[in-house]
């Protein structure tokens, strides 16, 4: 099964997505880069439609210079949803998708079905702070993202699903700028994010790597306590890269989508 790319113009964003699998439609948003891929979601693919789409700046999808915080992003994805021409889909989130997932349950929820937050970013809680990105030294970065460093060094340039160094370059110097105009509003939350959980009305799976090191596991009892309708998934062993450093959480998410 191959994964398809599809094509929209939204609101002058030329925004790309990738598409795999057939049944029920789930839309899954990426966190701050793009450099882990897509293949997690192949463990979905024979039971669901995932649409996997760029944020405007990242991936394939063209950029959005206009986009000056998280709540742009919002309305580019509820636009982007009758372009998709789909009926309440499942919506998935992880890190800084998981973020934007939880705001856009709680601004749109009943334009959704089952919601998944992975690992989400957002919350900025003073007592379980995330990592401060900027102040990790490259080479420690991976150990960031796994628990086991090589599953995260996979993606990184010399790893089995690399691209070039020139090409692994150059995205992260796209995705940085995207992403530095996403977080100049309120950096990597919103200060209100909190009070706005308890209106997701969906059900929701919080989904949290035990060892995770970017935004810490401490959060999760936290989020769940705050989305209404949750349930909790810490996976033991696992970082931040939950879904690959155990494809059986892919499995599991798969179960909750479909129950």
């Amino acid at each position: 099964m191959e994964f398809e790319t599809l094509k929209f113009d939204i609101d002058g964003v030329p925004t790309v997505v990738k598409a795999i699998g057939k049944g029920p439609a789930v839309i899954s948003l990426h966190g701050a880069g793009t450099l882990e891929g897509n293949e997690w979601a192949r463990g979905l693919a024979d039971r669901f439609r995932v649409y996997l789409p760029f944020h405007p700046g990242f991936g394939e999808s063209g950029p959005a210079p206009h986009i000056t915080g998280m709540q742009d992003l919002i309305v580019h994805y509820l636009h982007l949803l009758p372009a998709l021409r789909v009926d309440r889909p499942h919506l998935i989130g992880h890190s800084m998708g998981g973020w934007m997932a939880a705001e856009v349950a709680a601004v749109a929820g009943e334009r959704f079905n089952r919601v998944v937050l992975n690992a989400p970013a957002g919350l900025n809680h003073p007592d379980h702070p995330m990592a401060n990105l900027a102040e990790i030294p490259p080479q420690e970065f991976p150990g960031y993202l796994a628990h086991n460093v090589d599953v995260a060094l996979r993606y990184f340039p010399g790893g089995a699903e690399a691209p070039s160094p020139e090409e692994f370059g150059a995205a992260r110097q796209k995705e940085g700028e995207a992403l530095g105009n996403i977080l100049k509003a309120h950096g990597f939350g919103h200060p209100n994010l909190g009070r706005w959980l308890s209106r997701i009305p969906n059900e929701t799976l919080i989904v949290w790597g035990e060892k995770d090191k970017v935004v810490p596991a401490s959060q999760a009892k936290i989020w769940a306590s705050l989305v209404p309708k949750s349930k909790l998934l810490i996976v033991p062993g696992v970082g931040h890269f939950a879904m690959q450093e155990a494809p059986g959480t892919v499995t599991k998410i798969g179960d909750f989508l479909a129950a």
